[in-house]
C-alpha cells in the first residue's frame, strides 16, 4: 500500500519553517515598518484638524503673549487654553474666505448673507445673525504664522519615521531573500540527493528531459515563490491587518465594514486556485515535454540530419509549443479578466461605500466628519487596496509553484534506495548465479533458470544474439536491477545483503560506448576521489597505452575535455575508460566488448589494454566478435534469456551447435547481427 504523503502545501510550509527564525526576525521588521509608515495618516489628520483646518476656530481673549496678535489684543483657542469667558469669538471660514464674527458661532454653519459687518448663518435648520468683518489675506496670516513650527515639526517627524521604517523595510526584505534562496538551495540538494537513490528503472521509463525541468524549471518556479511571492503576501497580509487596525481606530463603524473584503478575498483565492491550477498543470507538464523534445533533438542530431527528419522533429515541436502557448494565452486571460478587474471593481465599491458612509450621515445631520478625518480614512483607503492587489497579481505565480510543487514532491516520492558508501572486504572474485530469473515488465522474462559460476581470475564470455539477455546478466550482477526470482553469489554472500553502492565498490564496469565527463583528462581517470592519487592515474593510463596519445596533447594529462570527450576518437575515449577502470582496482570486471565499433588497427591496441585490465581479477565480457574471446576460460551462449550452451571456444565448436553456427557466420563476413 502506497504512504500517504503531505499536502504540498504543508510540505512547502516545512521547508520554510527550517528558516524559521530567520523568517519571524523578518516579519518583526515588517511590523515596525508597517506601523511607522501607517503613523502618515495619523499625523496628516493631526496636521490637519489641528493646524491648517483648525485653525479656524473659537477664540477667547487672553493676557498672554503667545496668543495670536490681532487688532491689538491677544486671542488663544478655546481648545488649547483652560481660560473661562463669556466672551468668545469665532475665526469662520467660507470657501477661501475667512470672517471674524465677534459671537460664538457653529464652525460649521452655512453663510446666508454678507453686509458690511452683519452676517446672517444658518445652521440645523436655526438662524445666527453677527457682526463681524471679513479679513484680508495678512490678517489670516496672524492666525496661521502660530502653527508654522508645529506643522514643520509634524513633518520632520514624519520623514524621520519614513526613514527609520526604511531601514526596517531592508532588513525585512534582505532577511526573507536570504531565507529564501537558503530554502530553494535546501530544496534542489534534496531533490538531487534523492535523483541519486532512485533506481536505474526510473530512468529508463522517464525521458531526461522531463527529470532536468523538474530539477531546474519547477524548482526555480518554486523559488519564485518562497524569493518573491512569500515577501509579497507576508507584507500583504501584514499590511491589511496594520490599516484594518488604523481604520479600526478611526472609525470601527467603516472598518467593519470593510471587512467583508476578507471573505470576498478567501472566496477568490480558492477560485483561482481551482481554476488556474488545471491550466498550470498543464502547462508545467507541456514544459516538461518541450525539454524532453529539446534534449532528443540534441542528442539524436546527426541521425536527424543524416535522415532529413528535420522537418518531422520540427512539427512534433511545434505542436508541443503551440499547446503551452494555447494554454499559457487561457491562463493570461483568466488572470486579466479576473484579478485585476476584481480589485478595481472592489476598490470602487469601496470608495462609493466610503461616500454614502459619510455622505448620509452629513445629510441628516448626525455626523460631521473632520477634513483631516476624511483625508485620513481616503489614504488608509488607497493604501488597502496597493497591497490586495499585490497579492491578486501574485496567484498566478502562487499557483504555478504550487503546481511546480506538486511535481517535484512526485519525483521526491519515488521509492529510493538505501545509500550506504561504507567499505565492504575486497572480493576474492566468484560470481555465481543460482536459478536467477528476471523480468523487466510483469511475467516477460528476458532470463530464465539462468545457473553459472565463474571462480575468481577466470574470463568468462557471454554471447548470443540480440535480446537473448547478455545486458541484462551485467545489470543484475551490478544490481542496477535485482533478480525476480533466484539469487546472485559474490564470493557466497548473496549480493542483496549489502546496499547496491557497497557491491559496486569491488566491480568495475567499461560500456560499449564509454562516457566521458566534461573537466580533464585526469579527473575522468580519479573521477575527484582522493583516494587516487595522480600518479596512479597516469600509471593506469600508461599501462593501458593512453600515454602515446596524450602526450603528444598541448596540456597532456592536464588537457581539457569537452562534453562527451568528444574531441577524442573511439578508440581513444575506450582507452581512457580502461585506465579509469583500472586505476580504481575492481575485483570483478564486467566488459561490454570494447572493439564492437573499433578499427582493427586500433583494436590490437584495445586488445593489449584489455589484457592488462584483465589480468588478476574475475572478467565478464559481453562478446560481440568472437574472435576476441578464444582465450577465454568460460564461454556462456544465451538465446531467449536461457543458457544453451557452456564451455571453452574449442569445446563449443567441437559441439558444432549454436556457437559453431555463430562462429562460421562470422568467418564468412556475413552481416548477421550477432550482438
Amino acid at each position: 500500500m502506497s504512504q500517504k504523503h503531505p499536502s504540498t502545501e504543508k510540505r512547502l510550509f516545512q521547508y520554510a519553517w527550517r528558516f524559521k527564525k530567520t523568517i519571524l526576525i523578518g516579519l518583526i521588521c515588517l511590523v515596525f515598518s508597517v506601523a511607522l509608515e501607517l503613523t502618515g495618516p495619523f499625523i496628516a489628520k493631526h496636521l490637519i484638524d489641528n493646524h491648517i483646518v483648525g485653525v479656524a476656530n473659537h477664540y477667547v481673549e487672553s493676557d498672554e503673549t503667545q496668543g495670536v496678535e490681532f487688532q491689538g489684543q491677544t486671542y488663544e483657542r478655546v481648545d488649547r487654553t483652560d481660560l473661562e469667558s463669556d466672551q468668545i469669538v469665532t475665526l469662520y471660514q467660507d470657501g477661501l474666505s475667512f470672517y471674524f464674527f465677534e459671537d460664538e458661532v457653529p464652525l460649521n454653519a452655512s453663510l446666508e448673507s454678507a453686509e458690511e459687518d452683519s452676517f446672517i448663518l444658518q445652521y440645523q435648520g436655526n438662524s445666527y445673525e453677527v457682526s463681524g468683518q471679513q479679513l484680508q489675506m495678512t490678517d489670516v496670516y496672524q492666525f496661521f504664522k502660530g502653527e508654522i513650527n508645529s506643522i514643520i515639526w509634524l513633518l520632520v517627524l514624519y520623514m524621520a519615521l519614513i526613514l527609520i521604517a526604511s531601514f526596517f523595510l531592508y532588513y525585512k526584505t534582505y532577511l526573507l531573500q536570504f531565507a529564501s534562496n537558503r530554502i530553494i538551495q535546501n530544496m534542489r540538494k534534496d531533490v538531487f540527493e534523492h535523483i541519486q537513490r532512485l533506481p536505474i528503472k526510473y530512468f529508463v521509463d522517464q525521458p531526461a528531459g522531463k527529470i532536468v525541468a523538474r530539477v531546474t524549471n519547477d524548482t526555480e518556479a518554486i523559488r519564485e515563490l518562497y524569493v518573491k511571492v512569500l515577501e509579497v503576501f507576508a507584507s500583504g497580509i501584514i499590511y491589511v491587518i496594520g490599516i484594518f487596525i488604523a481604520i479600526y481606530i478611526l472609525d470601527p463603524n467603516l472598518a467593519t465594514i470593510c471587512l467583508v473584503l476578507i471573505p470576498v478575498m478567501f472566496i477568490w483565492m480558492k477560485a483561482y486556485k481551482k481554476i488556474g491550477g488545471k491550466y498550470n498543470r498543464v502547462i508545467r507538464e507541456t514544459n516538461s515535454n518541450i525539454n524532453a523534445n529539446i534534449n532528443e533533438s540534441i542528442q539524436g542530431m546527426s541521425i536527424i540530419q543524416a535522415y532529413g527528419q528535420s522537418e518531422r522533429m520540427m512539427d512534433e515541436f511545434e505542436q508541443l509549443n503551440e499547446k503551452q502557448r494555447n494554454y499559457q494565452t487561457r491562463m493570461n486571460t483568466f488572470t486579466a479578466w479576473t484579478s485585476f478587474n476584481l480589485v478595481d471593481a472592489l476598490q470602487n465599491v469601496a470608495f462609493v461605500v466610503f461616500i454614502l458612509y459619510f455622505g448620509g450621515a452629513a445629510l441628516d445631520g448626525t455626523t460631521i466628519a473632520s477634513a483631516g478625518l476624511l483625508y485620513a480614512l481616503i489614504d488608509l483607503l488607497t493604501r488597502l487596496f496597493e497591497p490586495i492587489n499585490q497579492i491578486v497579481s501574485q496567484l498566478a505565480q502562487l499557483e504555478q509553484a504550487r503546481v511546480s510543487g506538486s511535481r517535484v514532491f512526485e519525483l521526491m516520492d519515488e521509492e529510493g534506495e538505501e545509500v550506504n558508501h561504507e567499505g565492504i572486504e575486497r572480493y576474492l572474485g566468484r560470481v555465481e548465479f543460482q536459478n536467477v530469473s528476471f523480468a523487466y515488465e510483469k511475467d516477460e522474462y528476458v532470463l530464465k533458470d539462468i545457473n553459472f559460476e565463474i571462480k575468481p581470475g577466470q574470463t568468462a564470455a557471454f554471447v548470443g544474439h540480440t535480446g537473448s539477455g547478455k545486458s541484462t546478466i551485467m545489470n543484475l550482477l551490478f544490481r542496477f536491477y535485482d533478480p525476480s526470482d533466484g539469487k546472485i553469489l559474490i564470493d557466497g554472500i548473496d549480493t542483496q545483503k549489502y546496499a547496491r553502492q557497497q557491491i559496486r565498490q569491488h566491480i568495475g564496469i567499461v560500456l560499449q560506448d564509454p562516457f566521458i565527463f566534461t573537466g580533464t583528462i585526469l579527473s575522468n581517470i580519479t573521477m575527484n576521489d582522493p583516494a587516487i592519487s595522480r600518479e596512479q592515474a597516469i600509471q593506469a593510463l600508461k599501462a593501458v597505452g593512453a600515454d602515446q596519445f596524450i602526450e603528444k596533447l598541448p596540456n597532456q594529462y592536464d588537457e581539457p575535455v569537452k562534453e562527451k570527450g568528444n574531441e577524442f576518437s573511439q578508440g581513444q575515449r575506450q582507452l581512457l575508460s580502461f585506465a579509469r577502470a583500472l586505476a580504481f582496482d575492481p575485483a570483478i570486471l564486467i566488459l561490454d566488448e570494447a572493439t564492437a565499433n573499433i578499427d582493427t588497427e586500433t583494436e590490437r591496441v584495445i586488445q593489449n589494454a584489455l589484457n592488462v585490465l584483465k589480468e588478476g581479477r574475475t572478467t565478464l565480457v559481453i562478446a560481440h566478435r568472437l574472435s576476441t574471446i578464444q582465450q577465454a576460460d568460460q564461454i556462456f551462449v544465451l538465446k531467449h534469456g536461457k543458457i544453451l550452451e557452456e564451455g571453452t571456444h574449442e569445446s563449443l565448436l567441437k559441439l558444432q551447435g549454436e556457437y559453431f553456427n555463430m562462429y562460421q557466420m562470422q568467418l564468412g563476413r556475413t552481416s548477421t547481427n550477432v550482438s
